[in-house]
């Protein structure tokens, strides 16, 4: 399927059935696609005039006016429409062709070339985005359609480069459904995985109540930790980056995401799911690539779906309300990639954890000490170090703070005196290696300032650990990784804090972090 294709079968998935527009040497495979496709082609005889037409289109039918235009002279022409739009409050989508992808930011003289024709829409659309592949047309028309119908509605423009429209590439239309749809795909599934993001902290106890109606076990994201309660046996915890968890939903019949993207960093891989996929999300523009998408809170749309899952399966059978899964499970032997739809849901929960356990191993002994020292309330201020993600990550279940997607050092320490300042009850402990914490060591000052009792495990080995083992693995050299660190009991002591060197018992330490009336910096063994 082509760019010009995936135009013109979203816009018809979407809805819109009309559009306005002038067609030129680079949109002439939308409007072949827009023409088989079976919309009706309005041709003023002038850009702006297309816009002002749509604009009309849109207050009179309440649905969004579409115009289409060719590139440079003919988008800019539209213009103006658009400025009128944005100032009317009106729901205008502007199409354009672009440059091509492989086009050099300097001018060649390409025909209709502008500098950027983008960042000149943008100025007087509510915003204006360039897409870069065939498989991203269809999310990004139905983010303009969901920005549409979320607020005040103001024009939109999407720049489509001009090779794409020929390019052929796969796609995924948007999906069309609801709740009841959702549950009679759930009633009917043999097996079936749950993930849970960071919008679903608010339907916990509606989660697992579906999980036990459909016997499934529940994944979270980072983001999602702390939403049940972490004992569990349902609950894998933080587990979806695991080849292990990614085997088990990919062997799922229905996979239910609520209030997650199911991002890159949340994943550390590409992932394809196959199945059915049941998107519970607020931003219609994140399920786009679901069988099932339904838009709503996540808090009210679970009870709903478990409560219409309970009226479908009460005919056959009573609902699972006893999960015979181990809470602390042991080595499942075999190959923990390989996970068929016959393993059990027992088997399936050991191989997940014997894969967290090898991951982890080299902080085996610090992060059991931890754990034990962590109410159940805790929450974890935890950076991107490997002590971090390798292992607290992949062991622990409280609640975490930690910086996804974007991948940001010297997180953890100022994000915990946030959280003390929000709630100075809540226990929170911060982890950090030697690296991430130089970053933003010099709050601790701020911590004193405010007695928060925070410990502050740091894990020393050296530099940035991460960095040094991709450039060993390119292979490379290691550069520029190994740094000297300072004397982190020492420093935390100047800064007035209290600092504890490699403690025999660091169970005991953290608790006696817990009761001090000013920061515990804990140094703990070096790992490499």
């Amino acid at each position: 399927m082509t760019g010009a294709t995936a135009v013109a079968a979203t816009l018809a998935a979407l809805g819109a059935d009309t559009v306005f527009g002038i067609p030129g040497t680079h949109n002439l495979a939308l409007y072949d696609a827009l023409a088989r496709q079976g919309t009706r082609l309005v041709t003023p005889r002038h850009e702006q005039g297309a816009g002002y037409a749509a604009d009309g289109y849109a207050r009179i039918s309440g649905r969004p006016g579409v115009v289409l235009t060719t590139t440079g002279p003919g988008i800019l022409n539209a213009a103006a429409a658009a400025g009128q739009a944005y100032s009317d409050s009106i729901p205008l989508l502007l199409i354009s062709p672009g440059v091509p992808t492989t086009h050099p930011r300097r001018s060649t003289g390409y025909l209709h070339e502008t500098k950027n024709q983008s960042a000149a829409m943008d100025a007087v659309c509510a915003w204006s985005h360039r897409v870069t592949t065939v498989a991203e047309i269809p999310s990004a028309l139905a983010a303009a359609f969901a920005f549409f119908a979320e607020g005040r509605a103001r024009p939109v423009h999407i720049e489509i480069p001009a090779d794409l429209l020929d390019a052929e590439g796969d796609y995924t239309l948007p999906g069309r459904g609801g709740l009841p749809e959702a549950a009679r795909a759930l009633a009917g599934a043999g097996r079936v995985g749950i993930v849970l993001g960071g919008g679903a902290r608010e339907a916990g106890a509606a989660a697992l109540r579906l999980a036990d109606l459909v016997d499934a076990l529940v994944v979270t994201t980072i983001n999602g930790t702390g939403i049940l309660p972490p004992t569990h046996p349902r609950n894998l915890g933080p587990a979806l980056f695991l080849k292990a968890t990614q085997a088990w939903l990919k062997s799922c019949d229905v996979v239910v995401a609520v209030g997650t993207e199911l991002a890159p960093s949340d994943l550390w891989t590409d992932f394809t799911y196959e199945g059915t996929l049941i998107r519970i999300d607020v931003d219609p523009a994140q399920t786009t690539t679901a069988t099932i998408p339904i838009t709503a809170r996540a808090e009210s749309a679970l009870p709903v779906l478990a409560t219409l899952v309970a009226n479908a399966v009460e005919a056959d059978h009573a609902p699972h309300t006893g999960p015979d899964l181990p809470a602390i499970v042991g080595d499942a032997g075999g190959d923990s990639n390989e996970v068929s739809g016959n393993a059990s849901l027992a088997e399936v929960t050991r191989r997940i954890a014997e894969e967290r356990a090898a991951l982890a191993a080299p902080w085996r002994g610090e992060l059991d000490a931890i754990a034990q020292a962590l109410p159940a309330r805790a929450v974890v201020a935890a950076d991107n170090s490997m002590f971090c993600y390798y292992g607290a990550l992949a062991t622990l279940r409280h609640r975490f703070l930690f910086p996804t997607g974007f991948g940001t050092l010297g997180y953890a320490l100022p994000a915990a005196i946030g959280a003390k300042v929000a709630d100075p009850d809540l226990p929170v402990l911060v982890l950090a290696g030697d690296g991430a914490l130089q970053f933003s060591v010099q709050e601790l000052a701020t911590a004193v300032e405010l007695g928060l009792n925070l410990p502050v495990v740091v894990a020393v080995n050296g530099g940035y650990g991460e960095i040094r083992a991709e450039m060993t693995a390119r292979p490379m050299t290691p550069v520029a990784v190994d740094l000297h660190g300072p004397d982190f009991v020492q420093l935390a002591r100047a800064f007035g804090a209290r600092g504890v060197g490699h403690p025999a018992d660091l169970t005991d330490e953290i608790g006696r972090a817990f009761a001090a009336d000013r920061p515990t910096v804990i140094v703990v063994q070096e790992h490499s």
